[in-house]
């Protein structure tokens, strides 16, 4: 499989609009409270009679400073003390929905993201694995696809080491920038060193895989000094990048408006950053997986790829597309069976329900057969880049050119410009196109139409 990009200015200019990133379709937009608790255990059970495999997310929402950038869930502060309640919460909700799946279901893929992890204490770090353990079917074995994110400034070798007994064998490192000035303006002061000994420290304890993520369109950045910043990272050769665009939402974000708009980089200026961007990576044997993500070609996530067996679900890209997600904590979102759900975003009212022994439910959405079929058509382009009409035919009992007869057409002008391939067959992105894939994406999803676009973010 070609997994190159072609970086086409003109085609970019003409499309680049906001548009959902589809780590879910229907998006979580769509989720309504009218969903429940008691909805939430019917998908629970009629998943448990269909089996097979679960992963499951922790958030945890705490952060010692604030990154200006930021758009996740999280709760700033520098008292470690707020964490005690919060993993006490935590860990009554992993015995609550532990006691609903059936224990025969193996845990193959495990994630703690953030708010910054780490900000747990080692021995708070050892009681959450333990009460999951306790109450999931965890793997003994290293084959599942357990995977944390990392603050280098909160970490050290005994950290990584710890993590490495508990399980983890997967680690992300969040860098976004080295020069000095650009972390300034986003108050993120992190340097090189400690950066890359906490990379060290985990190839020195096994961990099979390191990710880092980078942020372009940030105040002050360059084409000159984003380079700089690449070649360092290149030089230590992690196994998959993952390359942000910035999306400016300060009416959404109030972090961001500590941001002086007057130092982001002009479109053109940022434009540039990613074409830089691409051409550097491949260049530098790394496969374009899509959406932000450049992995080795000997990656996980480069050779599901191009076996066709890639999935993208609320933590990005996987390659475990027969899981059922399960999240806990504030905020967090997962699917089970066909549903998607979320839970309570603040901590008073997830400590209420925790203590009426209520699960926290705060909204979710049931997917009906339009839902799941226009799942199975974006799922498959955003993560392969190509379609099949008979394969979704003949899952889902339809004609694809009668189904889709509104959608072909306005494919028409995409394939005139240059974006896909179109036939009697299916769809082929070309390489021109897989950066703007979100924008194909968008022609098959029923609800983007009532939806105010400044919800999402620009699509480079």
């Amino acid at each position: 499989m070609d997994q190159s990009i072609i970086f086409d200015l003109n085609l970019i200019n003409r499309y680049d609009k906001a548009g959902p990133r589809y780590t879910s379709y229907p998006t979580a937009l769509e989720l309504h409270e009218g969903f429940t608790d008691t909805d939430y255990r019917w998908h629970i059970a009629k998943s448990n009679r269909a089996g097979g495999p679960l992963s499951l997310y922790f958030h945890l929402p705490f952060c010692d400073t604030v990154c200006f950038y930021c758009a996740c869930n999280k709760i700033v502060t520098k008292n470690r003390g707020h964490a005690v309640p919060y993993l006490d919460n935590l860990c009554k909700e992993i015995a609550m929905q532990g006691a609903l799946f059936d224990k025969s279901r193996v845990v193959d893929q495990l994630h703690w993201g953030g708010g910054t992890p780490t900000f747990l204490s080692d021995d708070q770090m050892q009681r959450l694995m333990a009460v999951t353990r306790a109450h999931f079917s965890l793997r003994d074995d290293d084959r599942g696809e357990y995977s944390i994110e990392i603050d280098p400034r909160e970490t050290h070798e005994g950290t990584i080491e710890q993590l490495r007994g508990l399980g983890f064998n997967r680690i992300s490192l969040g860098v976004q920038d080295f020069d000095p000035k650009v972390q300034r303006a986003v108050n993120r002061l992190q340097s090189e060193e400690q950066t890359f000994s906490v990379m060290e420290a985990a190839r020195r304890h096994g961990f099979r895989s390191t990710n880092i993520d980078l942020i372009y369109g940030l105040p002050l950045q360059t084409v000159e000094t984003f380079s700089k910043t690449l070649d360092r990272i290149l030089a230590a050769r992690p196994d998959r990048l993952s390359v942000f665009n910035y999306a400016h939402l300060p009416t959404r974000f109030k972090t961001q408006r500590q941001i002086h708009e007057a130092d982001l980089p002009a479109p053109d200026v940022k434009l540039a950053i990613l074409q830089m961007v691409g051409l550097r990576l491949t260049e530098a044997g790394y496969a374009y997986i899509g959406m932000d993500h450049f992995a080795r070609p000997d990656d996980e996530l480069a050779i599901a790829q191009r076996e066709g067996k890639l999935y993208r679900n609320f933590q990005g890209y996987s390659t475990h597309s027969d899981c059922d997600l399960v999240g806990f904590g504030i905020t967090s979102i997962g699917r089970v069976g066909d549903a998607y759900i979320q839970n309570v975003k603040d901590l008073e009212t997830y400590d209420k329900l925790i203590r009426h022994h209520k699960l926290p439910v705060f909204k979710g959405v049931d997917l009906d057969q339009d839902d799941k079929l226009r799942r199975a058509v974006i799922t498959q382009l955003i993560c392969h880049f190509e379609l099949s009409f008979a394969v979704i035919e003949k899952k889902f009992a339809i004609d694809f050119a009668d189904y889709f007869a509104r959608e072909i057409e306005v494919l028409k002008p995409m394939q005139a410009d240059g974006l896909l391939a179109l036939s009697a067959e299916g769809i082929a992105v070309s390489p021109a196109g897989r950066l703007l894939i979100r924008n194909i994406c968008m022609v098959f999803d029923r609800y983007l139409a009532q939806k105010n676009r400044q919800q999402f973010s620009k699509v480079i």
